[in-house]
């Protein structure tokens, strides 16, 4: 078992992807095309890769989908990249779905928001040490939607959990980060998780986040990790020329409908070959003359 220290030195450096979840024609999982997916993903490079994540439909996966899922994941990527997984929902659901990643091999868990219900930040915290303490592998907190934590409430779980190892921030509140990252200093890993992470990714090295999660590395992984070393290497030139050639003219596509964050990038992943299926309801997929519009935008990329 990879333990929390370890994994939290994995995900401090590198780029992080969330592989989208492979569905045949009836909606149904589909592991052979999932397995070439992660095949061809995990040699680029990336330092973790998260099965069921959010780009992975996690929200949309039954108990016995999500434990074949990351089964898969795991299996297929043994010895090449870590696996960690997704889990979220209501706390015995999070902490059901977890337990059983752990159980499948896992290295670690991205706690997904809770869904539908507002909450004081004392009642997130306690639903995040609850499925911290349910575990012994470590723990990233994505602080995104309605579940959101500052520096106070973060100090006092990272205190009574010790495997409460990382904090994802998908929210974009700047005063927050900062304020949470001179709080906790190097006792966590900080991931960026904005949508489309790249067009964030200088301001959040910036502000001491260096490693971000990439959904584009689905589909032209070659130029996510040429992004993600020109941030790295202050290279502005690159960081510049791909924000404008590619990744603005994506977000004009990715903003048109809520839920087309995932959407596109399994419309990205069938331009380039590696069809992943249709997203399912209540998510859409994209219409042709956007996908048109992506194909047109890929292709100006080259070979991937």
């Amino acid at each position: 078992m990879t333990t929390p220290l370890e994994l939290k030195q994995i995900i401090s450096e590198g780029l992080l992807s969330f592989p989208v979840t492979d569905f045949d024609e009836q909606g149904d999982f589909r592991p052979k095309t999932y397995i070439e997916r992660l095949e061809w993903l995990a040699p680029y490079g990336a330092s973790a890769l998260f099965a069921a994540g959010g780009t992975g439909e996690y929200f949309s996966l039954a108990p016995a989908e999500y434990a074949e899922v990351i089964k898969t994941a795991v299996q297929t990527c043994a010895g090449k990249v870590p696996i960690l997984a997704g889990a979220g929902g209501p706390t015995r659901t999070a902490i059901a779905y977890a337990q059983e990643a752990e159980r499948l091999g896992a290295k670690g868990i991205l706690l997904l928001p809770h869904y539908l219900t507002e909450a004081s930040q004392d009642g997130i915290a306690d639903h995040v040490e609850q499925v911290c303490k349910a575990l012994k592998i470590g723990v990233i907190v994505y602080n995104r939607a309605n579940s959101r934590l500052g520096p106070d409430h973060l100090r006092r779980v990272a205190e009574r959990c010790p495997n409460l190892i990382g904090f994802k921030d998908g929210v974009g509140d700047i005063e927050n980060m900062v304020r949470v990252r001179r709080a906790m200093g190097d006792r966590f890993a900080y991931l960026g998780g904005l949508p489309t992470a790249e067009v964030y990714a200088a301001a959040y090295k910036a502000l001491g986040v260096p490693v971000y999660s990439s959904a584009v590395f689905n589909f032209i992984p070659k130029t996510a990790m040429q992004f993600y070393r020109a941030v790295a290497a202050d290279d502005h030139a690159t960081v510049g020329k791909l924000l404008d050639e590619f990744f603005l003219p994506y977000l004009e596509i990715r903003n048109r409908r809520a839920g087309y964050a995932v959407s596109i990038v399994k419309a990205g992943a069938r331009l380039v070959g590696r069809d992943a299926g249709p997203v399912r309801a209540p998510l859409t997929d994209l219409t042709a003359e956007e996908a048109d519009r992506l194909d047109a935008l890929i292709r100006k990329l080259g070979a991937q």
